[in-house]
């Protein structure tokens, strides 16, 4: 059975649940497949009365709004790599959330994300000539290098609210953290960007507890996945990898899965360039995961509930996402900006039941 409806909002939020900020992936201000804008990957992770951010796409901040989240609530900001799409929204973060904040005393919001990847991409084998990389002395910056990086480009703003209006500056409120893999794990950026290893801590509070793995993005690397366990349900966050062990042994049992996903079909036939068409489905084919092996993931993992979101391209037709029906047989969302989505681990649901855009 298709049912096109979810719980109503005050249902859903008195539990913990996710709040679909942006469902688009891939650097472009995209539409949806009836041409309605969506906007760009993020997702509130709301527990009690806090919530964690993951990721920071394009129009982040107006989603917060839209979405009736306090920036005063925030208690956490979780990248999952460095990317520009899942990036591109934090500068306005650090700029205008202090003003919507405005609370004298609390500490800094921890802001983890990857490390420095130490060494330039490797060039596509279909290259021709070899490009000269931007920044060469730091040419993977990590969340720390970022950061700082984004404070320097808006110095002159940033001083000019501290000197004149006396404002507190963006560590104030703000504390970047390098996600460190642990010592054990065989990471290599070019060469094995998610050996297999156990899930690893990454933060606690009072109301989740934030476990991480390495995900198979190549040749982003370090990327992330995040598993949020509260005393009521769980959510694990795929970031953006191909098909990958290390995500299912996140997921195990987890209440629900929010995965990324693609339909080659049509980013195939959006380009015009033979060369770029190449080089680029050959990352996508290698980075990223169809919408049925999504369901195939979500099946292994033992995940109550799959949710689709960072859809590439955002304007494919609805059938190519719900081709995760065919190897998924639990509780599936195709989700559309601004869902909430319940992970209570107490709620029931029919697993006929398929919630679509």
């Amino acid at each position: 059975m298709v049912v096109t409806h979810f719980r109503s909002a005050h249902e859903v939020s008195a539990t913990p649940h996710v709040v679909t900020l942006g469902t688009a992936g891939g650097p472009r201000w995209w539409s949806d497949h009836q041409g309605e804008p969506r906007q760009g990957i993020a997702t509130a992770v709301v527990v009690d009365d806090g919530w964690y951010l993951v990721d920071a796409g394009s129009g982040v901040g107006r989603q917060i709004q839209r979405a009736g989240l306090s920036m005063s609530d925030l208690k956490g900001i979780f990248i999952t790599h460095m990317h520009s799409d899942h990036i591109v929204d934090l500068g306005s973060l650090m700029l205008f959330a202090p003003f919507e904040i405005k609370q004298a005393g609390r500490g800094p919001i921890p802001l983890y994300g990857p490390a420095n990847r130490s060494r330039v991409t490797p060039l596509s084998p279909r290259a021709t000539t070899t490009p000269q990389p931007v920044n060469p002395d730091q040419p993977g910056a990590g969340i720390e290098a970022t950061f700082a990086g984004l404070v320097n480009a808006y110095s002159a703003d940033i001083n000019d609210r501290v000197m004149d209006s006396l404002t507190k500056g963006p560590y104030d409120y703000f504390a970047p953290q390098d996600i460190q893999i642990p010592d054990d794990v065989a990471f290599d950026p070019d060469h094995n960007v998610a050996p297999a290893m156990e899930p690893f801590a990454v933060f606690a509070d009072e109301n989740v507890r934030v476990t991480a793995t390495l995900v198979s993005h190549h040749p982003t690397a370090p990327a992330f996945a995040f598993r949020f366990d509260t005393d009521s349900g769980s959510v694990t966050i795929s970031g953006d990898t191909a098909p990958c062990d290390n995500l299912i042994r996140l997921a195990h049992d987890t209440d629900l899965l929010l995965h990324e996903v693609i339909s080659l079909e049509t980013m195939a036939s959006m380009y015009t360039d033979t060369v770029m068409l190449q080089a680029t489905m050959d990352h996508h084919r290698r980075a990223h995961t169809t919408a049925e092996d999504a369901g195939r993931i979500a099946t292994q993992a033992g995940a109550k509930t799959l949710g689709l979101h960072h859809l590439v391209p955002s304007h494919a037709p609805v059938e190519v996402w719900q081709k995760a029906a065919n190897t998924f047989a639990g509780r599936l969302v195709i989700a559309q900006d601004l869902d909430q989505i319940s992970f209570e681990r107490s709620a029931q649901y029919d697993k006929a039941d398929h919630y679509v855009a």
